[in-house]
Order: C-alpha cells, then structure tokens, then sequence
C-alpha cells in the first residue's frame, strides 16, 4: 500500500509506488489545460468606475443592476484578473468563456519543481495525456463570450481585455437568456431567476438550480470589497427579494444522476462512480471498499486542485489505472460530482494513514496560475459540502483537520520530496473559512504564545517564482501565505527544509517550494518577537516573518502545545502514527517505524492537534475479507510542525496549555 506496505505485483505496485509519494494523487497534475497569462493589450476603459460600468450595462440591457452585480460577485466577487483568463478559459468581471482562446495562450509546465517534487510523476504522464480535450470537444458552457460577442456587437478582443465590455457582454448574455425565456425586461429582480439559471452554463437543473440560488443570496444580504484592481464595489443587500424558482423547467435542462451521492441538499450533487475492478494477479483499482466510519474514524478534509480541466478530470477517475479520489468541484458554477462513497478509502493524498482517515475533494484548478483563479460559486459549494462532511463526522473546522494536499506529510524520508504542493498559496484559505462559519480572528492579544497566520489576502502580495518558467517571477497576486526567514529581516536567508534538500540547501521563492511556507489558518508556538518580526518553531528551529502592527499577518491564537519531555535533547518526528509491533495480528507484515529526517528539539514548542492511536489499514486485496485495521495501544499527537503536519509520540512529549 502507500507508505511502507510492502507493494503488489503488476500495475497496482506501480500506482501505489506513486500515491505513496502523493505525486499523482491529484487528478492529473502535470499538464494544465487553460492557464493564459495577462493580456498585453491595454485596458481601454471608459471615464468612471466599474461601479457604474455596472450601472451603465445594466440600463443599457434592461438588467436590473443588482442581478447583473450578484452574478458577477458569484463568478469573480468583480475582479477583473488583469485580463487573465480564469481554470474554465473564463475573462474578466462576468467570467465570459473563451476556452479555444485561453488554451491557445496556456504555458504548459508541471505541477511542482523538479527541486522540491522530483521526477515520480513521469509515468502517469500518458494516462494524462490520453485523458485531455481537443479543442473542438470543448462545450458550451467553455464558449460564452463568442455569444456575447454576436448578441452585444462587441469584439472578442474588448470582451476579453476590458472589464467595462466584459460587463456589458454579461448583460447582453443576461438579457438574451430573458427574451428566449418569454420574459419581459424589468427591474424586479424576482423575474431574473431563470436568466440567472441559464447565465450559469449548468446542464442539469439541480445545478442550474443551486448556481442561481446562490445569486440570489448575495441579491438579499448584499457584498461589498476592493476588487483587484483597487475599485471598490458595492451591492445594496435586497432582503425581501423572492425569486420564481419554477421558471428553471423552462431552461429544458437534464436531471443529474444523483445514484449513491452523500451530500448536503444545498448543493448540486452527482454520481460519476469511480471503478473497483480487479484486473488478476493480485491487481485491482482505483481505491479500497472499506465500511467508515465503523472501522476508522474519518478525521481529515484534503482540499486539492485538479490541474486539469473538469471533462479530463472526469475521465481520470473512471480509469481503472488511475487513482481517485471523493469528490470533483467544477469552477464555471460549483457542480459537485462524487466518485466513491464515503465508507471507503480513496487513493488521493499519497499518505496512506491520511487516506485511510479521510475524504479528499478536488477542485478544478492550477496552483501555478496565479489567475487561473477559483470561482466564488466553487468556494461556496465547497465550503457547503465540507461543513456537510465535518458534521457527519464530527471534524473541527480548523487547519489541523482542513488540510490542503501540500500540508499532508510524507510518510517516509524517501517520500518527502515527492509530495504534492496543491491546493498552493494562492488559495485563499481565509476567504474559505468565512464560509464554513469559522473566521481566523483574534483569540489573543499581540503578546500572545501561539499565533494564526492571517495575512490580508488581496493586500499581501510576496513575490513567487516559477508559475510559467523556472526562476522567473509570477504575476503579482494576493496570497495567504507568509515567507520564513532565519532571521528578523527580509534580507535573512529562506529557513532550510532537509527533507525537501538533504544537501542543505537554502528554500527558495518557487510557487511549488513549500520549506519555508507558513499559511493562513495554520497555528504555531511563538518563540520571539523582534519589533515587526514574530519567530516561530518551525521544522526544528526559529523561522521569522514579517508581522508589522500596522499590516500584521497573524493574530493571536490560543491552544495546547507540546515540548520534549524533561531530560530528553530531541523527540522523533512521524509522517504517520504507526501501531507497536505487538499489535499486528498473525498475517498481516509489521511496519516497519520510519522517522522523518526532522528533530524536535529541547526548548521548543508546536501546537497540538488531535491525539491518535496507532492505525494502519492493511488492504492488499480486492477480496475486501482479507482486510485489516491495526490499532495499537501506543498514543501520537498531531503537531503542525512545518508547513505540513506530523506525528510524535506522546511518551516523548508533555503537554503545556
């Protein structure tokens, strides 16, 4: 299996040799299809603001403006992404869709440094391959502002390149979508519903259906922000707005499959399986059967990106060869698809103790792509079905249990360095937790002994490198995540990870190089502050970041935290919470315990997470009988030791509040 098991025979042996390093676990994750870069032409604006841009198309289409507002906010919260085009090829303010475009534009590069990943993705690559879209097998929905374009008079260039056309062609779309519904213009915002539906792309009315909802919801309680490029916009709420919700019917649209899904009624749910086939020889795909949570708990929600396009991502997880996962979200409009249920174990986080305890849900997108960007309508389904998962099953929403595919640890030394680097820190983690319900604010003063990170997303722009070319700065952009210094200064070399560079070799600025990377959410022990500069325990020593009073980056936290035990210079860090030898019933190999490469050392302090037993699920067969879950006696506790999380032993380790 992942991690230490002793692999299989034949094709199995080779997947599970690669999800153990966590290097395919991510649907595809080496080929991204639309990821185009800022456009060069200059943006040829009207005088006034995207305000009353808004407020111009809106009279001009017979729109009502609070509709026209509340689809955008849903598609882009009104950023204009400096002409970038989005993961589904869509541009500026209305997220209009021109994928031939975008993919013709779209630098190719993979998913993760050479230097921080190394090179086990390799021979996925032809089942990637196999698996992307030609251009003319690109659907509607990827090719709306061609639509735009005939029904507004606009060229394709301007609808593109400026944000005042973007938003006069979504009104035109908005518009036509009313006609053709036999509805008059107005600006009651009640008769816009099924334009709203039909705006979305949706096939399936359950979609459609949860797209214009949420619309809506934005109409009644109203949103207001600085957008990226620095325009302040703003919706008055509408409270007492009741849309009519039966004119959907009239879109014609499909009735999704919704089979064996698990998901809350508030989202779009539908069943594409992902197959548990058997191929001889002891070979089998693409996950285990398993019965959760009577046999483990699921304790962990790994948030990922897909780095390929919904259809390619569909396709790979119908592939026996491949690996699986949960859950699919699409950009355009939040549509969920599940793949395998709940009580069993999806291949998807190249840790198989993480697998076995959790569910993992990919998110159309490119970590690399600094505007490739996630839609609001998919942040907000995503946090729907999270909050649906972590009331099932009883998980904290906090960064401890929320990880990112770039916070789960390797298992084994040799497995560090092949882990995955997604969801990235361009995914703005804050903004996600306001939607769950679980805001990062202060729970403590500036003196505190354990901080949150929290950098202002939109605001707080460190410089990455890679996102296109190696080495090469990426396109200025929001970010939740805070560099790492050795000392109180900017000038300070990066903090060293020796299990992403053994040879000792400084982190870099990489978009993919997670060594010296703290992100929003994450919890740490304090270990000085030097007036702007709060140090932290990090990987086994003192990690800086800048954390000015006037622009801070953290707040104050409060939480256990835990240190070496009196008398002992250093503790041994895991990757996974192993069962002692005499827990093993006859017939299933002893693991062998594998530390990491790290020391926790004497003095120093982590934040504690959860406090498990040692687990393995021994799972070598398709005949579900011969499956075992080992659980030894011997306690960890989960620390957030670096970027990504990892295990101690509680007989190493005392408790401190």
């Amino acid at each position: 299996m992942q991690g230490s098991t002793p692999p299989r025979s034949g094709g199995a042996r080779r997947r599970r040799a690669l999800t153990a390093g966590g290097v395919v676990a991510c649907a595809a994750l080496l080929l991204p299809l639309v990821s185009a870069g800022p456009s060069a032409t200059a943006e040829r604006a009207p005088a006034g603001s995207l305000q009353q841009a808004f407020a111009a198309a809106a009279d001009e289409y017979g729109v009502p403006e609070s509709v026209l507002l509340g689809v955008s906010y849903l598609q882009s919260r009104w950023d204009a992404h400096g002409g970038a085009a989005s993961v589904t090829g869509g541009y500026g303010p209305m997220h209009l869709t021109d994928a031939r475009t975008a993919l013709a534009d779209a630098p190719h590069h993979a998913h993760g440094s050479e230097d921080a990943r190394g090179d086990d993705a390799r021979p996925a690559r032809s089942v990637v391959e196999a698996a992307l879209p030609k251009a003319g097998e690109l659907p509607a929905r990827l090719r709306t502002l061609e639509r735009a374009a005939d029904v507004s008079g606009i060229g394709a260039e301007q609808l593109r390149d400026t944000a005042w056309a973007n938003v006069r062609g979504g009104a035109a779309l908005l518009a036509e979508a009313q006609r053709e519904l036999g509805m008059p213009a107005g600006q009651d915002p009640a008769d816009w519903y099924g334009a709203v539906a039909r705006y979305s792309g949706a096939d399936d009315v359950a979609t459609a259906t949860a797209y214009a909802d949420d619309v809506f919801d934005v109409i009644r309680t109203g949103q207001s922000r600085t957008t990226d490029s620095g325009q302040r916009v703003a919706l008055a709420p509408h409270p007492a707005v009741a849309p009519e919700r039966e004119q959907v019917r009239r879109l014609g649209l499909r009735t999704a499959d919704v089979g064996r899904t698990e998901c809350p009624p508030t989202v779009a749910c539908e069943w594409i399986p992902a197959p548990y086939e058997e191929f001889g020889a002891g070979d089998y795909g693409n996950h285990d059967q398993g019965n959760r949570p009577a046999s483990q708990s699921v304790d962990y929600i790994i948030v990922h990106d897909t780095e390929v396009s919904w259809d390619t991502t569909l396709k790979l997880v119908q592939n026996p060869e491949y690996v699986s996962w949960q859950y699919s979200l699409r950009s355009s409009d939040g549509h969920i698809a599940q793949h395998v249920p709940l009580e069993d174990v999806a291949w998807h986080a190249g840790n198989w103790f993480v697998n076995a305890k959790s569910v993992g849900l990919e998110h159309e997108g490119f970590l690399v792509s600094p505007d490739a960007w996630y839609t609001e309508a998919m942040y907000r389904a995503s946090a729907r079905l999270v909050r649906y998962l972590a009331k099932r099953y009883e998980i904290p929403l906090d960064r401890q249990h929320i990880l990112g595919h770039d916070n789960v640890p390797g298992t084994t030394t040799s497995t560090i360095r092949g882990m995955h680097t997604d969801p990235g820190p361009y995914w703005d983690w804050a903004h996600y937790f306001q939607l769950l319900g679980k805001p990062f604010t202060p729970q403590a003063g500036p003196s505190s002994a354990v901080v949150t990170i929290r950098p202002e997303y939109s605001e707080h722009q460190p410089l990455y490198t890679g996102c296109v070319k190696a080495g090469e700065a990426c396109a200025p952009h929001g970010s939740g995540a805070v560099r790492l210094h050795t000392g109180p200064s900017g000038t300070a070399p990066l903090v060293k990870d020796i299990g992403l560079r053994p040879g000792g070799q400084d982190s870099t600025t990489g978009v993919n190089d997670t060594g010296a990377r703290a992100s929003t959410g994450q919890q740490y022990a304090v270990a000085e502050r030097r007036g702007e500069w709060t140090a932290i325990w990090y990987l086994g020593q003192q990690a800086w970041f800048h954390n000015p009073g006037t622009q801070p980056t953290a707040v104050g936290a409060q939480g256990a935290v835990l240190t070496p035990k009196d008398g002992l210079t250093e503790v041994a860090v895991y990757g996974r919470a192993y069962p002692e030898p005499s827990a093993y019933p006859a017939g299933v190999p002893v693991q062998a315990v594998s530390p990491l490469p790290y020391k926790l050392l004497a003095g120093q302090k982590y934040v504690v997470g959860d406090r498990v037993p040692g687990e393995y699920l021994y799972a070598t067969t398709f005949d579900t009988a011969g499956h075992r879950v080992v659980r030894g006696e011997e306690m960890y506790y989960e620390i957030q030791f670096g970027h990504r999380v990892a295990f101690v032993k509680e007989a190493d380790v005392r408790v401190l509040p």
